[in-house]
């Protein structure tokens, strides 16, 4: 099985028996999903498995798993999709769920090895995602991960009983991109937040 490196992390996609009750424990934790899913819904190991298989036979939504090199420990996911091929573009969200690798880096390492199998597995042009503008962990790990912020959505979200923006990130293919559209967004990307 293919497998993506980065130095102390690596990317395969997520397995059936992967999904222990160690896994499913991450989306039982209120503040790991504070910001995790948009609708809401509980997550159970039936609606993962079925949304992994979904998103395979479809060939629109891959999961992958985000293990350790040194240990070869899951410590979270990453899932590329729903992938638009007439626009080659996708979301790309990361969950890294075991606590004992937070505050470590491990996140932006991800996402910088998820950029790259987006890039080179599948020829994703964009990757694209929104976050609550609260969630600066989040907003800091996908920057870090050569991500820009092209702008913000007014209230886009009701969060504890308050409007909130959904703040814009992308991220572009050098492949189809010049240097000098990533960087015309990156100037434009210090009005619309500060980090």
């Amino acid at each position: 099985m293919k497998t993506f490196k980065g130095e102390r992390i690596y990317l395969r996609k997520i397995e059936i028996n992967d999904i222990t009750d160690r896994v499913m424990d991450w989306f039982e934790d209120k503040e790991l999903m504070e910001f995790y899913t948009n609708s809401k819904k509980t997550i159970t190991k039936e609606t993962l498995i079925q949304s992994i298989k979904s998103g395979e036979e479809k060939g629109n939504l891959y999961t992958y798993g985000i293990f350790t090199n040194e240990e070869d420990i899951l410590i979270g996911t990453i899932k590329l999709g729903p992938i638009n091929f007439n626009h080659r573009i996708s979301d790309l969200v990361i969950l890294l769920g075991d606590r004992n690798y937070l505050g470590k880096g491990l996140a932006v390492e991800a996402i910088k090895v998820g950029n790259e199998l987006a890039f080179e597995e599948f020829d994703i042009r964009k990757l694209f995602g929104g976050m609550y503008e609260s969630n600066v962990p989040s907003i800091k790990a996908y920057t870090r991960a050569g991500w820009l912020i092209e702008g913000n959505l007014k209230g886009f979200y009701l969060h504890n009983g308050e409007n909130e923006d959904r703040i814009l990130v992308g991220c572009f293919n050098p492949k189809y991109f010049s240097n000098e559209e990533i960087e015309k967004i990156a100037s434009n990307q210090k009005r619309y937040y500060q980090l």
